[in-house]
């Protein structure tokens, strides 16, 4: 039986930062109201030439650095963003191209907030399919550019980035445990009003601005993640207790403390970036994963939960040995 398993990690920001302060120059709005309401004090904005593919490709590279790998190692990249390069060619083709790669295959995937989620575990049924040996699956948005700077219930939640991991494929009795152990999926239609774009090439042939009723978000996502992760536990045969690190999708600091406090979960045991990257979308977990790698709070042989939830509803989680 093959394991998926993680073998390197990478991110990307955008060298602009962009301060609650700063945005007080745009809406009505204070470093106290953002910070009491969702724990941000910053995020990053890109700029002229940056874009999801430059920082995609960045993290991409920093991941295969990590690894100790080059892209002749990739057969397939999967990049999950909700703001691609262009309506095609995809913006995983687009950065096969910028690693220099003629080889292998490469798609998008597009589940909103949840998308990091899908494509990993999207990677590791390529993986235990035998169809795949290394994917790389990155998470890359610039959310600015689909925000509107007037509306002050959304402008103030989003930031830019990009963040990658390096999924391979190892015989069970050689990965001593590590790889993906068990996930769930699920997704529901009837709540697409809660949170979208207004926009669309099929519908307006505009681009479209984010639009969210933040109540309506708020009052869904605490149950819908808890019941994904109950889940991954009882597929994986654990409970919290056996959890050493949750790594959820950096949306609102009050959402991720809920989810805790419901599952049982120490804070001490979440990692939270939200506070300096924002909600990043596609990219938050990565970008997550990379900082506790980076600062060396994940170590190897440890337990960890990925977890999201993104517009139309999307949600999921990925319980790995690390």
């Amino acid at each position: 039986m093959i394991r998926s398993v993680v073998c390197g990690v990478g991110s990307a920001l955008p060298k602009r930062v962009v301060t609650n302060d700063e945005l007080r120059q745009l809406v009505d709005t204070s470093d106290a109201w953002i910070q009491q309401r969702t724990g941000i004090k910053q995020r990053y904005i890109a700029g002229e030439g940056e874009t999801t593919a430059s920082l995609g490709e960045a993290a991409a590279r920093n991941a295969l650095d990590n690894a100790g790998l080059t892209p002749a190692d990739i057969d397939l990249i999967i990049v999950a963003t909700s703001t691609p390069d262009n309506t095609f060619p995809a913006t995983a083709v687009n950065i096969q191209n910028r690693l220099g790669m003629a080889h292998g295959f490469a798609f998008d995937l597009q589940a909103v907030c949840s998308g990091f989620v899908y494509a990993v575990t999207t990677a590791d049924n390529y993986i235990r399919a035998g169809r795949a040996r290394r994917v790389l699956v990155i998470g890359a948005e610039t959310f600015s550019r689909i925000l509107d700077w007037t509306d002050r219930t959304t402008c103030v939640l989003f930031g830019d980035g990009a963040g990658a991991v390096v999924l391979e494929g190892i015989e069970e009795t050689m990965a001593e445990g590590r790889g993906i152990a068990a996930v769930s999926l699920r997704s529901d239609g009837s709540h697409r009003e809660k949170l979208y774009v207004d926009g669309g090439v099929s519908s307006t042939g505009e681009i479209g601005h984010v639009r969210m009723e933040g109540r309506e978000v708020f009052k869904h996502a605490v149950g819908m993640i808890t019941d994904v992760i109950e889940a991954v536990f009882d597929e994986a045969g654990i409970g919290a207790d056996g959890l050493d690190w949750l790594v959820p999708h950096q949306a609102n600091r009050r959402i991720i403390e809920g989810s805790a406090k419901k599952l049982g979960i120490p804070m001490e045991k979440v990692v939270v970036t939200v506070d300096r990257h924002a909600n990043t979308s596609a990219a938050s977990i990565p970008l997550a994963l990379a900082t506790a790698v980076e600062d060396g709070r994940i170590k190897r042989g440890d337990t960890v939960m990925l977890e999201a939830m993104g517009g139309g509803f999307t949600w999921g989680a990925v319980l790995l040995r690390w």
